[in-house]
């Protein structure tokens, strides 16, 4: 006890020395990392809780921000662009065919894109009455178009079929003809990211899907094809047969969408898939081989016959054969319950 006294007394008679010097500098030394170790060692031997607090904090967030989002595209249907560049990050689906996903932002790209152009070029107001009816309508058909892409992405593989980069290129190149001549790369992409909004990367994906889906339609309709050649076959025997004869005749056998046509005159540069530009390098009356043309999402073979030409138009005839197998499928899909949409649209 006299012990412990005589410790605090001289405790309290030798108080920390004012000045360093070369005798006291191990006492002050002393004293300043003493005061250290009192915020050291508490959160050394705290940390594993830190850790842990900080995981659970993130986890939370995460929660909260999932179940924001998931909110904000499922129930509420949120179509803004800053949702569209969240599906652009996180891959969610809203849909599913034949067990293929149908991502979000494929969707979101096409309703956005068709928005713009009706609000921009054609002036429609969303906010009227005949306005919230078209919008409706372009989640229709912006819905149909992304499970119909993504159905041919389902279906590709198996029938060996895929698009490469120079194809795409080559496609691009083509889209960018013109009746004056071939139009530049950069003022393509402004009247694209004008008319639509998107960019050129965003550009290519959404042409490359649809080249993929016209290269699987025709290479799953192997009717329409042989039909076709059989049309084609018989007209190099006889090349002056009458077109609506043959139409007429063929449509009573076969179950095959056959028809028959008349373009008129026309501009030789017109837009008819490629069809008066074939026409052109004929000879008159000559007939054309087999010939891959599409117009919007149908796809079709022709045949087709000079007729006339002139300086600047060319009339044509044709027999024309409507692919129907991928849309046939896509149907079937439906029917049977294959196809199913995570959001609520008006029909």
């Amino acid at each position: 006890m006299k012990k412990l006294i005589n410790k605090i007394r001289k405790r309290k008679d030798d108080p920390p020395p004012s000045r360093i010097t070369s005798d006291t500098v191990a006492q002050h030394r002393e004293r300043i990392l003493a005061g250290g170790r009192k915020f050291k060692y508490p959160i050394q031997y705290a940390r594993h809780k830190l850790v842990f607090n900080a995981i659970s904090i993130t986890f939370v967030a995460i929660v909260i921000a999932s179940i924001f989002t998931w909110w904000q595209l499922y129930p509420q249907q949120n179509t803004s662009e800053f949702i569209y560049r969240i599906t652009k990050v996180i891959p969610v689906p809203v849909a599913v065919v034949d067990g293929q996903q149908v991502l979000y932002s494929d969707y979101l790209m096409k309703y956005l894109s068709s928005v713009r152009y009706l609000e921009r070029k054609e002036q429609l107001s969303t906010k009227t009455d005949d306005g919230k009816r078209q919008v409706e309508y372009i989640k229709q058909k912006s819905m149909q178009y992304v499970i119909a892409n993504a159905y041919a992405s389902k279906l590709a593989p198996g029938l060996n079929v895929s698009v490469g980069s120079g194809e795409l290129n080559d496609f691009l190149k083509h889209l960018r003809q013109t009746s004056s001549g071939e139009i530049s790369d950069q003022t393509n992409n402004s009247v694209i990211l004008d008319y639509y909004g998107w960019t050129p990367a965003e550009y290519r994906y959404i042409i490359e899907k649809e080249l993929l889906r016209q290269k699987v339609s025709y290479a799953m309709d192997k009717s329409a094809q042989d039909f076709i050649n059989d049309i084609s076959a018989s007209l190099k025997k006889n090349s002056k047969t009458d077109f609506k004869t043959i139409v007429s005749a063929l449509s009573k056998l076969s179950k095959v969408k056959v028809s028959y046509g008349a373009s008129g005159w026309v501009p030789k540069t017109n837009q008819d898939g490629g069809l008066a530009s074939e026409a052109v390098k004929l000879a008159k009356l000559g007939v054309s081989p087999v010939i891959q043309s599409t117009q919007g999402d149908e796809y079709f073979y022709y045949v087709i016959r000079l007729r006339d030409v002139s300086e600047k138009q060319v009339s044509y005839d044709y027999i024309r054969v409507q692919l129907t197998a991928f849309s046939d499928a896509l149907q079937k899909a439906k029917k049977d319950g294959k196809i199913s949409e995570f959001i609520s649209i008006k029909r």
